[in-house]
């Protein structure tokens, strides 16, 4: 596979190159300091929130777009979830792809339009796969078949308690999308596209003058469990090489 070195897009030090948007707030407020850099993590907190979560999903932005790529992310889920998070969100995370832009989203919109690489935690003894897929305002095919679901679960075994997991996906444009954990793929689908059953996706697609998206934003998620990424850093690959 033809591709470049890997390339960091946290620095470690500080949020540079990073754009917050929180629910019920404009692009670049960071409510209650909600993604912060301590020790060299990027940590999601709501230690500082005026009272219950109360459906303040964000997403941290990274400034470019890329279409194709390979992305690897470090992450750990710590502490209690949030006052007020909903239930299915207790040790829930992500990573939002081929996202629309932070300053495209509404006011209130909880999720950008995207691929969502979906990180679970165990809750210490139930089966709980991690890197799944969930779609806000998107579809993908698998087997030939269109998916309309919200989320598809991986084949990945279950991390429970506050370890570090690894994360890869490989995205290739508008074609194939690839979910990988300890080097093996645990899901694929292809043709990831704008569900016209979504008011704001429909309107994103009449923008594009197509259903299929084959690049977008790359975004960290605020769910209302506190977690730690460690490392968040692409590998840009030859469109003609990519998923081979």
């Amino acid at each position: 596979m033809s591709a470049q070195a890997w390339t960091p897009l946290f620095n470690g030090r500080s949020l540079e190159g990073w754009t917050p948007k929180i629910t019920g707030h404009d692009a670049g407020v960071n409510f209650g300091d909600t993604f912060r850099v301590e020790d060299g993590l990027i940590k999601v907190r709501y230690d500082k929130y005026d009272g219950p979560f109360n459906g303040r999903f964000g997403h941290l932005f990274y400034k470019d777009t890329f279409a194709h790529y390979r992305l690897r992310v470090e992450y750990r889920f710590v502490g209690e979830q949030a006052r007020g998070g909903p239930d299915w969100a207790l040790r829930n995370s992500g990573v939002m792809l081929h996202g629309e832009a932070p300053a495209a989203m509404t006011r209130d919109q909880e999720f950008p339009t995207s691929i969502e690489l979906q990180f679970l935690g165990g809750d210490g003894s139930a089966a709980r796969p991690t890197s799944n897929l969930c779609t806000p305002g998107t579809n993908v095919v698998m087997d030939g078949k269109l998916i309309t679901r919200h989320c598809t679960n991986s084949r990945s075994k279950t991390y429970h308690g506050d370890q570090w997991v690894t994360a890869e996906v490989e995205v290739c444009g508008s074609a194939t999308v690839r979910h990988f954990l300890d080097g093996e793929v645990v899901l694929s689908y292809n043709e990831p596209q704008f569900d016209p059953r979504d008011a704001h996706a429909k309107t994103l697609a009449d923008k594009a003058g197509a259903l299929a998206i084959g690049s977008g934003t790359i975004s960290l998620q605020s769910e209302s469990h506190p977690i730690d990424f460690r490392r968040v850093e692409i590998q840009k690959l030859d469109p003609e090489a990519c998923g081979r």
